[in-house]
């Protein structure tokens, strides 16, 4: 036969219960800002890589071609051959991304690109966060010639 008083040893009492809840909030409350305060620079660093992937990206297109595609083909000349301009004659089947698809930056904004650029051979930019050129901590934006 079973002892009732054997039932008040098991488990948890309201206030044990209380306790926990109250120490995993603070835990959270401390830990989770930390965590998802550096959710803004990881999408900084993602459109760093981008930019950088499709300047390797342009590079391989201009060693096939002679010349990078010009700011009116646009970075799509990199996943879809152009059909307007000065039309490359050996470009890769399949395009120049691994992806097949040209990105958007982490913001969803199309990346602009100019040829020649201001500042290089090609130009690439993201408007950061905001979507507008300028701008500061998220807002800045990410360019090609900054990016080392």
């Amino acid at each position: 036969m079973i002892n009732p008083s054997s039932y008040h040893n098991k488990g948890f009492t309201l206030i044990e219960l209380l306790v926990v809840i109250l120490i995993l909030g603070l835990l959270a409350g401390i830990v989770g800002p930390r965590l998802f305060g550096h959710t803004d620079e990881a999408k900084q660093t993602k459109a760093r890589v981008q930019i950088e992937n499709l300047s390797s990206a342009l590079k391989m297109y201009k060693i096939d071609n002679g010349r990078y595609p010009t700011t009116e083909q646009g970075l799509e000349a990199l996943v879809a051959q152009p059909q307007s301009g000065d039309i490359p004659k050996k470009w890769k089947k399949g395009g120049y991304l691994a992806k097949k698809q040209l990105p958007k930056d982490p913001w969803d904004n199309d990346y602009l690109y100019l040829s020649p650029g201001v500042h290089d051979d090609f130009d690439i930019t993201s408007y950061g966060a905001d979507g507008a050129a300028g701008g500061e901590d998220i807002d800045r934006d990410i360019n090609s010639w900054e990016i080392e």
